[in-house]
């Protein structure tokens, strides 16, 4: 039997050379291509593949947000992350989302496509130095508009800009910079968002 896949990666010499890798595998056959979270909704439906590798930092839609909405969408197709990013906020975030396992890009290729397979008979495969990190670092400190802050505020946007495009006022969003700070034990706005980053919590 063949396994269908879909590579969504915004790299285009990363997604070609994982779709070269994978299809000398004889059982698997990449059947769609994409460079855009936002595309892989569409391009599931269109090539019905049985699992979706997607990266995590993507235009338009991020893998996460991706694999919520192709879950949503297309629930017989299973997700698996492969990133550059092997962050353990990320990780929580993913399986959270509903994907069935998490790897980082440079896993060796024969334990890519045996993740794609475990992934594939309903097994859930994760990374498992980035297993025991998640454990170690825990949940995310913040709360859901904090995290959206400090996502507006990642490229030193005024609370001013911040407040316009979150619809808030400028004193609510200096109340939860203020409390991100905190939270991250950060000296200010900039190095919050930098640990948040750093964490997978964005």
């Amino acid at each position: 039997m063949t396994i269908r896949l879909l590579l969504a990666d915004d790299q285009a010499l990363v997604r070609g050379a994982l779709a070269a890798l994978l299809d000398l595998e004889p059982d698997l056959d990449v059947v769609a291509e994409v460079g855009r979270g936002d595309e892989v909704v569409a391009a599931a439906a269109r090539h019905l593949p049985d699992v979706a590798l997607l990266d995590v930092e993507m235009p338009g839609l991020d893998g996460i947000s991706a694999t919520a909405a192709l879950r949503q969408a297309m629930p017989d197709t299973r997700v698996l992350i492969v990133t550059t990013f092997g962050r353990p906020g990320y990780l929580r975030r993913a399986l959270q989302a509903g994907a069935a396992g998490f790897v980082v890009k440079d896993t060796p290729a024969k334990q890519l496509a045996d993740a794609v397979r475990r992934v594939h008979a309903g097994l859930r495969v994760v990374d498992p130095a980035l297993a025991a990190d998640s454990l170690v670092s825990g949940e995310s400190p913040l709360t859901e508009r904090e995290t959206d802050v400090l996502r507006a505020a990642r490229d030193g946007a005024s609370v001013a800009s911040i407040a316009g495009t979150l619809f808030l006022s400028a004193g609510t969003v200096r109340n939860h910079l203020s409390a991100a700070i905190g939270k991250t034990g950060a000296g200010n706005r900039a190095e919050a968002v930098r640990i948040a980053d750093s964490n997978g919590w964005l």
